[in-house]
């Protein structure tokens, strides 16, 4: 089976992102970059995972805001959402971004907050590596998205991969607990 031009461009960005999330891992793991106490309390951890997860917050904020303004400036556009009118293409395009977003963050908050509950406290510079890459990944999507899939494969990879990883990891962790 050949791959189409477009399934290569993504094949290469997934490729790569994956490769940056496994290294952002290993480095969060071997490397307190962000010279954060391993010795943290349970709360502690907690609190550092819920304040890194802000960052990633900010993206749903900022895809909310930008469907909101939007609809507001758009007289086709303003009672779209509540299956009153038809959405533009801006709209749907907006409404896209805000979907995918809403879904990367509900994954990565939860994951971030599990890993700061089970995995030990000096790999906690882990969860503030995933949500700065969260956030590059957010601005790749956001910037790609009208390009095509392969423009936007990286920035969904970098938002996707450290997660997934990071849950592979905490699942293997609460498994070998018991």
């Amino acid at each position: 089976m050949s791959l189409t031009r477009n399934q290569v461009g993504v094949l290469k960005g997934i490729l790569l992102g994956l490769a940056i999330s496994i290294s952002i891992i290993l480095v969060g793991i071997f490397f307190d970059i962000f010279v954060i106490d391993d010795v943290l309390s349970e709360t502690s951890l907690l609190i550092v995972a819920i304040k890194w997860s802000l960052l990633p917050a900010a993206f749903l904020v900022i895809s909310i805001a930008r469907l909101a303004k939007h609809r507001f400036f758009s007289p086709n556009d303003i009672d779209g959402g509540a299956g009153l009118s038809s959405d533009s293409e801006r709209a749907q395009y907006l409404q896209s971004l805000l979907q995918n977003t809403l879904e990367q963050y509900v994954i990565a908050l939860t994951v971030y907050l599990a890993w700061a509950a089970v995995m030990p406290a000096k790999w906690i510079s882990v969860v503030p590596l995933a949500a700065c890459t969260f956030s590059v990944g957010r601005v790749l999507f956001f910037s790609g998205f009208m390009k095509g899939a392969s423009s936007r494969a990286l920035g969904f990879a970098l938002t996707f991969y450290p997660t997934v990883l990071m849950f592979i990891m905490v699942l293997v962790k609460v498994g070998f607990k018991g």
